[in-house]
């Protein structure tokens, strides 16, 4: 058989370091696949039932008893867990300048760390490996794999470039204010209030998109408070949001901020757009 496999590659690697260092990566990397086939072994078996088959059946087919059949049912990970891919997942939050710091350094805004917490939340409980990084101010391109950006559009280029890519929703500044507009029926999304009072709402743009097979969910509020009423959201309504079919889906999530910056409630006002196989 020709070629190298990753496997065969870290048991030949001299420094032990590197070895050290390759395994964990691939232990993570095998981990997820495992908890993926786990996923779709049960979306199988649920398919085949609700094509006519009993469970008696499949479990004979699949020879398996059925017991361990109503195992999978109950201990594999949900369907939606593919809305962020395989794993691992590389979740970024913006780096700010130092400038926007009061000029002591580069930082993360509170409200970015909040949707970033809640995010890792979502994907622990999907069963799905972590790592986060910062997305600097003048980054362009997502990094490699399946990944979670949490980015308003004043952080980053990027994610101005990956909103721009989305077929339902554009990202325009008028009078010098980001809103999202339905490109359909010529909407316009905006924050409204002032911030640090009470009864404000801001806008938030979620999207997720699958290309050169991978996945890139983007949360991006038109300020960075929204972008945790996003991620709110998100962890509330995934199971139905999720399809399998879907290769694209994107929505604008309107949120509730106090004065505080507490987000008291969040809620789909466009959306959810979908473009499937």
């Amino acid at each position: 058989m020709g070629g190298t496999s990753e496997f065969d590659q870290v048991r030949s690697e001299p420094d032990p370091v590197r070895r050290g260092q390759r395994a964990t990566e691939l232990m993570t990397l095998y981990q997820q696949r495992a908890a993926e086939l786990a996923r779709l072994r049960k979306e199988a078996i649920e398919e085949a039932h609700r094509n006519g088959l009993s469970y008696t059946e499949i479990a004979e087919l699949l020879g398996i008893t059925k017991g361990r059949i109503s195992q999978i049912k109950s201990g594999a990970p949900p369907a939606e867990r593919a809305f962020f891919g395989i794993g691992p997942v590389a979740v970024g939050v913006p780096r700010r300048n130092a400038a926007e710091n009061g000029g002591e350094g580069p930082a993360v805004e509170h409200d970015d760390e909040a949707a970033h917490k809640l995010i890792e939340k979502i994907l622990a409980r999907l069963s799905i490996a972590s790592s986060r990084f910062e997305i600097d101010p003048a980054a362009e391109e997502v990094p490699p794999g399946d990944a979670v950006l949490i980015c308003d559009p004043d952080s980053a280029p990027v994610a101005q470039q990956l909103m721009a890519g989305d077929d339902a929703l554009s990202l325009e500044k008028i009078d010098g204010e980001w809103c999202l507009v339905d490109k359909v029926t010529g909407r316009r999304y905006t924050s409204s209030g002032d911030a640090g009072t009470a009864g404000r709402t801001d806008i938030g743009f979620l999207g997720r998109r699958e290309e050169d097979g991978r996945v890139i969910v983007q949360i991006a509020g038109l300020t960075s408070a929204a972008s945790h009423g996003v991620a709110q959201w998100l962890d509330s309504n995934l199971p139905w949001l999720y399809e399998p079919s879907a290769r694209s889906t994107s929505a604008v999530i309107e949120c509730d901020i106090d004065a505080d910056r507490t987000i008291s409630d969040s809620r789909a006002v466009a959306g959810p757009f979908t473009k499937r196989v």
